[in-house]
């Protein structure tokens, strides 16, 4: 069974979206993440910003992409859990780091907090029906 088919067979609250809806939102995320973050990361080889600024960006670039091996290759809910609290608390901490420095950073992670705010109720809910 491969590790998309193993996810379908988890128990899901009947909110959960459908599985297709998945690809569309994070293209469109993964571009204003690029945008947005690699400004971040230009400011910083700059020095126009700390280090320690760029620092929650890059972490959350760690969990966010940690997330997708951790829930579909390892097949782990709870690691998945922990891992997507980690991608909302990084990206929180990221948009208060940067708002001092370039507030439309900030604003242009609105979207990417409302679906991670989703996504880890979601995983978090799945992760309880399934214990």
């Amino acid at each position: 069974m491969d590790s998309y088919a193993s996810y379908q067979t988890l128990i899901k609250p009947s909110w959960a979206p459908p599985g297709w809806i998945f690809g569309p939102v994070w293209s469109v995320l993964y571009i204003l993440i690029a945008v947005s973050f690699g400004k971040v990361f230009f400011m910083a080889w700059q020095k126009e910003i700390p280090f320690l600024v760029a620092l929650p960006f890059l972490l959350n670039l760690v969990f966010n992409f940690a997330f997708t091996w951790i829930q579909f290759g390892l097949k782990n809910n709870e690691l998945a859990a922990v891992d997507v609290v980690l991608v909302l608390a990084t990206l929180i901490w990221a948009m208060l780091a940067i708002y001092p420095f370039a507030r439309w950073i900030t604003y242009i992670q609105i979207p990417y907090l409302l679906w991670v705010s989703f996504a880890t109720i979601l995983q978090l809910t799945v992760t309880i029906l399934n214990r």
